[in-house]
């Protein structure tokens, strides 16, 4: 896609770094998700990824610091969801975050989410900083 006369919904936009201001785009995502007739199990996947790389950013990327914000730039196709988060922390190495499925981890209390956001999505890409992650969501069929 790319295009964007080929997306229904765009959302465009910087947030501050506040939780409520996340679940409110997400809660809005899968309205859009909705309108745009995704089925169940593509939406809960979609919008699992999009709350943890937006609280992701919002917690551990800008340590839930209100003078920094978290760019999102979220959009919905009929065929495709693009949904590119990027937050003003010094970034991580996503390769470098245990394995949470490995015995030694279980009991780790964080961590998950990176390997969620690499389930559901078709195709998931970080910057070199790590501060910035861009997923894609091809519809199922």
């Amino acid at each position: 896609m790319g295009d964007d006369n080929n997306w229904l919904w765009s959302y465009v936009e910087t947030i501050p770094s506040d939780t409520a201001e996340g679940q409110r785009l997400i809660k809005e995502l899968l309205t859009q998700l909705e309108k745009a007739e995704w089925a169940s199990h593509d939406s809960f996947g979609i919008h699992l990824a999009a709350e943890e790389a937006i609280v992701n950013a919002i917690k551990h990327g800008n340590k839930q610091d209100p003078n920094k914000s978290v760019h999102v730039d979220i959009r919905v196709g009929k065929e495709e969801v693009l949904i590119h988060i990027t937050d003003e922390g010094p970034g991580f190495n996503p390769e470098a975050v245990p394995d949470p499925t490995l015995d030694e981890n279980l009991d780790i209390p964080s961590g998950r989410g990176v390997m969620l956001i690499k389930a559901y999505m078709t195709d998931v890409q970080y910057n070199e900083q790590g501060n910035s992650v861009r997923m894609t969501k091809t519809r199922s069929n």
